[in-house]
C-alpha cells in the first residue's frame, strides 16, 4: 500500500500535467474535477427532485387542478386531458422525489462534492488515493440516475412503491421498480468505491506532522462517515438484490403465502417470505443513513463557524467523540422505524430509549457550536448565514425526533405529515443549508473567482424564510392526522379545514422551489464575473488555504508540515487573528517579536 501510495504522488506532483480534454474534463481522475462532477450532477437532480415536489405540492393545494403552465403538455399518462396530476403519477411522484432528493441530491453533495474536493486539500494530499477507483464512483452515479428516470418511460411508469419501497408491493411491480432496484444498487456501489478511498486516504495520505486529533472537522465527519456506509451499504445491497430475486426468479424473500394481489399471476411463487425482513434490512442501513446525510454537514458547519466567529472551535475533541457516538448509536436504533410492526414491547423499549440517547451527542455538539460563536466576532457573510441556518433547522429536526422516538407519540403521528416535516427540517434545513454554507464557503478555492455577496445573501433569505413557511406547518397537519401519501385531502371532511394551511404551504414550497435559480444565477455571475480570490480570503487555517485558488494538478506549489490544530483563532501567540496550521513555530516566535519591536518603537516615538 505504501509503495502504491508512494508513486502515486511522485506521479500527481508533477505541476506541468497535462491531459487530453476527455480524461481533464470527462473521465478524470482528479479529485477536484471528481468534486465538480458530483456537484454539477447532483445540483441538476436537485432540480428534477424539487420539480416532482412541486408537482405533488399542486396536487395538494388544488386537487385535480390542472398544473399551471405546462399541464398540457405532459405526457398522457402522468396527467388527465386537463392537465392535473392523476393518482398514479402522483404515487409514482412521492417514490421519485424521495429517492432522488436523498440518493441522488444529497448523498452526492455531501459526500462526493464536498468529500472529494475537501478530504486530499485539508490533509495536505496530492489527490485520493485511489483516483481511478474515484472516477468509477463517480461515473457510477449518473448511470443510475438515468436508469432511475428512466422508468418514467416505460410501461406501467416509474416506481411507485415509496422511497422506502416495502413489499410486497414492490416484489410485485413494474419494470420501472425493477430499474429503481437497479439504480440503487449501482448508486450502493458507488458508495462503497467512494467510502473504501476516503478512509484509505485520511489513514495513509495526511500531511507529515498530522495527528487524527489535528485534522478539521469535516475530514473527521467524512471519515466516519465512510465507516457508517461501509457497514450499512452492503446490508441494503443484499437486500436490493433479495428483492430483485423476488421480482424475476419468483423467490420469496419478502413475499407471504398465500398472497393475492389484483391483476399478479402469483402461481409460480412460493410464498412463505417476510415482509418485514425487508423493513429490517432497509432500516439498517437508512436509518444509519440520515447520518451520512447528516454528519458531514455538522463537520463544515463546524469549519464554517470557527472561521467566522474567528474563535477556536468550542470542545474540537468533545466533537469529534460525539461523532463517533452518534455514529454508533445511529446503527443501532433501525428498529425504531417499526414500532407500527407488533414487535415486542420491550424491543420497541430498548429502541426507544436507545434513540433518546442520541440526543446526547447532538446536544453536545449544538452547545459546542452555540459555545464557538458565543463573544466571537462574527462575521455574518453568506457561508456563515448557511451555517447558522443549519445549526437552528437541526435542533428543531431533533427536537421533533424526540417525539418520534416515543413509542406512544410515533403510534400516532406514524406516516403523517408529522414525519413529512421532520425529516425535512433534517434533511433539508440541515443537510442542504450545510451544503450551501460548504459552496460558499468553498467555492473561491474551487474556481479562483469570488461569489457574488448580495446574491448569495438574498438566496439566503429568500431560501431560509419560505422554507419555515413550507415545512413548519407540515407539523400542524400531522398532528392533525394528514397522512403523509395522501393523493386529496379534500375526500376527508376533517381535513378539510386544513385546506387554506395546504395552499399556504404550496406557495411557498413554489418560492422555495424558485429560490435556488438564484443560486444558479450567483455561481454563474461568479465565474463570468467574479473578481479574482486571494489564496486564503477567509483567513482560516486549514490545509487547503495553502494551495493556489484554485489548486494546480497535485494540489499545492510548496512542502507542507503541520504544527499544530486546524482552529488557532485569536491566539495570543499570533500577530493575526489566525493561526495557519503550516506556520513554523520559530516564524510563529519571529512576527511576534518583530511585532512587539515595532510597537515599542512606535510608543517611545510617541512619547
Amino acid at each position: 500500500m505504501d509503495a502504491t501510495l508512494t508513486a502515486h504522488a511522485h506521479e500527481t506532483t508533477d505541476h506541468t500535467h497535462h491531459a487530453s480534454f476527455l480524461r481533464t474534463y470527462i473521465f478524470s481522475t482528479d479529485h477536484k474535477m471528481i468534486a465538480k462532477q458530483f456537484m454539477v450532477t447532483a445540483l441538476l437532480f436537485l432540480f428534477i427532485g424539487g420539480a416532482f415536489a412541486l408537482f405533488i405540492r399542486w396536487q395538494l393545494a388544488y386537487p385535480g387542478k390542472p398544473i399551471p403552465v405546462i399541464g398540457t403538455l405532459l405526457p398522457s399518462t402522468w396527467v388527465s386531458p386537463e392537465g392535473a396530476v392523476t393518482a398514479d403519477f402522483y404515487a409514482q411522484l412521492l417514490t421519485m422525489h424521495g429517492s432522488v432528493m436523498i440518493f441522488a441530491v444529497i448523498i452526492p453533495l455531501l459526500v462526493g462534492m464536498i468529500g472529494n474536493f475537501c478530504v486530499p486539500l485539508m490533509i495536505g494530499a496530492d489527490d485520493m488515493a485511489f483516483p481511478t477507483i474515484n472516477m468509477i464512483s463517480f461515473w457510477m452515479f449518473p448511470v443510475a440516475g438515468a436508469l432511475m428516470m428512466a422508468g418514467f418511460w416505460v410501461e406501467g411508469g416509474s416506481a411507485a412503491a415509496g422511497w422506502t419501497g416495502y413489499p410486497p408491493l414492490s416484489a410485485l411491480a413494474s419494470t420501472g421498480q425493477t430499474l429503481w432496484i437497479v439504480a440503487l444498487f449501482i448508486v450502493g456501489f458507488s458508495s462503497i468505491l467512494g467510502a473504501l478511498n476516503y478512509i484509505t486516504t485520511v489513514l495513509n495520505m495526511r500531511a507529515p506532522g498530522m495527528g487524527l486529533f489535528q485534522m478539521p472537522m469535516t475530514v473527521w465527519a467524512i471519515f466516519i462517515t465512510a465507516i457508517i456506509i461501509i457497514i450499512g451499504t452492503p446490508v441494503l445491497a443484499s437486500a436490493l438484490a433479495m428483492l430483485f430475486m423476488d421480482n424475476f426468479l419468483h423467490t420469496s424473500f419478502f413475499l407471504p403465502a398465500n398472497l393475492v394481489a389484483p391483476g399478479k399471476d402469483l402461481a409460480r411463487t412460493a410464498g412463505g417470505g417476510q415482509p418485514l425482513l425487508w423493513q429490517h434490512l432497509f432500516w439498517f442501513y437508512s436509518h444509519p443513513a440520515v447520518y451520512i446525510m447528516i454528519l458531514p454537514g455538522m463537520g463544515v458547519v463546524s469549519d464554517v463557524l470557527a472561521v467566522f466567529s474567528r474563535k477556536p472551535l468550542f470542545g474540537y475533541k468533545a466533537m469529534v467523540f460525539a461523532i463517533i457516538a452518534i455514529a454508533f448509536l445511529g446503527i443501532i436504533v433501525w428498529g425504531h422505524h417499526m414500532f407500527q410492526s407488533g414487535m415486542n414491547p420491550l424491543l420497541g423499549t430498548t429502541f426507544m430509549i436507545s434513540t433518546m440517547v442520541i440526543a446526547v451527542p447532538s446536544a453536545i455538539k449544538t452547545f459546542n457550536w452555540l459555545g464557538t460563536m458565543w463573544r466571537g466576532q462574527m462575521e455574518f457573510t453568506t457561508p456563515m448565514l448557511n451555517a447558522v441556518a443549519f445549526v437552528s433547522m437541526f435542533v428543531i429536526g431533533g427536537l421533533s425526533g424526540i417525539f418520534m422516538a416515543s413509542t406512544p407519540v410515533d403510534v400516532y403521528i406514524h406516516d403523517t405529515y408529522f414525519i413529512v416535516g421532520h425529516i425535512h427540517y433534517v434533511l433539508f434545513g440541515g443537510s442542504l443549508f450545510a451544503v450551501f454554507a460548504g459552496l460558499t464557503y468553498w467555492w473561491p478555492k474551487m474556481t479562483g473567482r469570488m461569489m457574488h455577496e448580495g446574491l448569495g445573501k438574498l438566496h439566503f433569505w429568500i431560501t431560509f424564510v419560505s422554507f419555515n413557511f413550507t415545512f413548519f406547518p407540515m407539523h400542524i397537519l400531522g398532528v392533525g392526522g394528514m397522512m403523509r401519501r395522501i393523493y386529496d385531502p379534500t375526500v376527508y371532511d376533517f381535513l378539510k379545514p386544513f385546506q387554506p394551511m395546504n395552499e399556504f404551504i404550496t406557495v411557498n414550497a413554489i418560492i422555495l422551489g424558485f429560490a435556488q435559480f438564484i443560486l444558479v444565477a450567483a455561481l454563474i455571475h461568479s465565474l463570468v464575473k467574479g473578481r479574482a480570490a486571494r489564496r486564503n480570503p477567509w483567513r482560516a487555517n486549514t490545509l487547503e488555504w495553502e494551495a493556489p485558488s484554485p489548486p494546480p494538478h497535485g494540489n499545492f506549489d510548496k512542502p507542507l508540515r503541520v504544527y499544530r490544530g486546524p482552529y488557532e483563532y485569536s491566539s495570543p501567540e499570533s500577530v493575526q487573528d489566525y493561526l495557519p496550521q503550516t506556520l513554523p513555530p520559530d516564524e510563529v516566535t519571529r512576527r511576534m517579536a518583530e511585532h512587539l519591536a515595532r510597537e515599542k518603537q512606535s510608543g517611545s516615538e510617541n512619547g
